[in-house]
């Protein structure tokens, strides 16, 4: 689509128009719905302990269905940028086990994903583009030198918010391909520690135990906890080697 311009030739930020707000809009209602009605307050640690027996006798009796309804709840979790991801992905892991657990949410997340991406690149994208600030600009210096490369860094290295993560490509002009590839390998890593940490918990609570100084030297719990420590590392030991980088 040619660009629009004023009697000047200078190019104009594109409209927004009632079709291309839209799913942006059914987003923010999906979103606003999910705390109004409370679901929120089903995303939590002592939530899932308590229904522990339960979720796991369904996921015994339906297999299929129960990952089938995780997937679907993981996915529109991540496309609405509701708060909740890395609970769903432990709970995933003392539900299914770190590997499977792993693969569901991988494949779920980057669909969701991709959906508030299209949704960003087809609403906001050219308009945000045509204005972007500061902070946007910063960013597309990285797209625009390898943008696979720099979000699989993103993706691999929590420097910013996943939700964020999913709209600054969209808006920048990703290529799909690229957005889709870069996400499913890049959270790969990081989902894995995650399901690991929700394995362990998972067994405590099966043995009616809570966590304790001799438990977590097991190497069951003692991996994700490595994992998890590397994780919180990782952006600071990224930003001391980029410093460290320019200096030089």
């Amino acid at each position: 689509m040619a660009d629009r311009r004023d009697p000047a030739g200078t190019p104009q930020a594109p409209r927004l128009t009632l079709a291309r707000l839209l799913p942006l809009c059914l987003v923010v209602a999906g979103l606003i719905a999910f705390f109004a009605f409370g679901f929120h307050h089903y995303v939590d640690f002592y939530v899932l302990k308590e229904h522990h027996d339960w979720l796991g006798e369904q996921v015994g009796r339906h297999a299929v269905l129960s990952a089938i309804a995780f997937m679907a709840l993981y996915a529109a979790m991540v496309a609405l940028s509701v708060p909740g991801g890395s609970l769903m992905t432990i709970a995933g892991g003392f539900l299914f086990g770190p590997l499977v657990a792993c693969i569901y949410v991988v494949v779920s997340a980057t669909v969701g994903a991709t959906i508030i991406f299209l949704i960003a690149k087809t609403a906001l994208g050219d308009v945000l583009r045509a204005r972007a600030t500061p902070f946007l600009r910063r960013m597309e210096a990285g797209f625009r030198e390898d943008a696979l490369s720099y979000l699989l860094v993103l993706r691999l290295i929590p420097l910013f918010p996943f939700w964020l993560v999913n709209l600054v490509p969209a808006f920048l002009g990703v290529p799909l391909r690229t957005f889709v590839i870069g996400t499913f390998f890049g959270i790969i890593p990081g989902t894995f520690v995650y399901a690991l940490v929700g394995d362990g918990v998972g067994a405590l609570i099966e043995l009616g135990q809570e966590p304790d100084l001799y438990a977590i030297f097991a190497p069951r719990f003692l991996a994700p906890i490595i994992g998890l420590v590397l994780l919180i590392l990782a952006p600071v030991l990224y930003k001391k080697f980029a410093t460290s980088r320019r200096a030089a």
